[in-house]
């Protein structure tokens, strides 16, 4: 028998049998990684099952490929933060889908996962949640091997007037490197150098920029799947 425990943030769940789930958590050490909760649909386990929960997970199985189980032990909740905000419930079935959609299953990544638990940590807080979840995309692009490269422009060398990106290298150009190609570039506003705090506006706007490499490095790269119908649900929601 394989088995082992590790902290986690609850993705995704679905029905399992009569009474039972599979779950998708993203855990500390192991990555995305599904199995199958008995009895997840039991009134003392489903309300622990709840997107976004923080947990205590132990899985085994007897082949390291099988799907295996899982028990489960709740640290926190955020379901109750998340329902009672717009903005935060739009903002963690965002982050939820992502994850399950671009995260490469049983595979760690440290980084990405320490910045969601922070950043389902700071959900209700809708001040500051669209910029850290702007954060939290460029730190997606940046450890799945898409990061941007916004520190000078990619055809002149400067760093003044960085107002594009090449939508090819993902790299800084500025207005005058640009030239007649400056309708084919994507916007580079000054939240997405990490220049401080922005308007929503701006955030949006820099949110066109990173969803571009999304769509068409991450998830082009995993058969073309669709960008999830969640991430434009929670923009539509800081639009607001």
């Amino acid at each position: 028998m394989i088995t082992w425990t590790d902290d986690a943030a609850l993705l995704s769940t679905r029905p399992f049998g009569e009474n039972g789930v599979i779950i998708e958590v993203f855990s500390e050490e192991h990555g995305r990684h599904a199995g199958i909760v008995r009895g997840g649909r039991s009134r003392k386990i489903a309300p622990i099952l709840q997107p976004g929960a923080q947990l205590r997970v132990t899985w085994a199985a007897r082949l390291d490929q099988h799907l295996g189980s899982f028990t489960v032990e709740p640290l926190r909740s955020r379901s109750a933060v998340a329902m009672g905000d717009r903005l935060s419930l739009a903002g963690l079935n965002a982050v939820c889908a992502l994850a399950v959609m671009v995260l490469p299953e049983r595979e760690a990544h440290t980084v990405i996962y320490r910045r969601t638990v922070a950043l389902l940590d700071l959900l209700g807080q809708s001040d500051i949640w669209p910029l850290a979840y702007l954060r939290w995309e460029q730190v997606l692009l940046e450890e799945l091997g898409y990061g941007l490269d916004l520190s000078a422009c990619a055809v002149r060398g400067v760093n003044e007037e960085l107002i594009y990106v090449s939508p090819k290298s993902g790299r800084a150009v500025s207005r005058q490197g640009a030239g007649e190609w400056a309708d084919r570039m994507l916007a580079l506003p000054p939240v997405l150098a990490g220049k401080g705090d922005a308007a929503n506006a701006e955030i949006i706007t820099a949110l066109g920029t990173t969803g571009y490499f999304i769509e068409h490095r991450l998830l082009r790269g995993l058969g073309d799947k669709p960008m999830p119908v969640a991430r434009s649900r929670f923009i539509e929601a800081i639009s607001r």
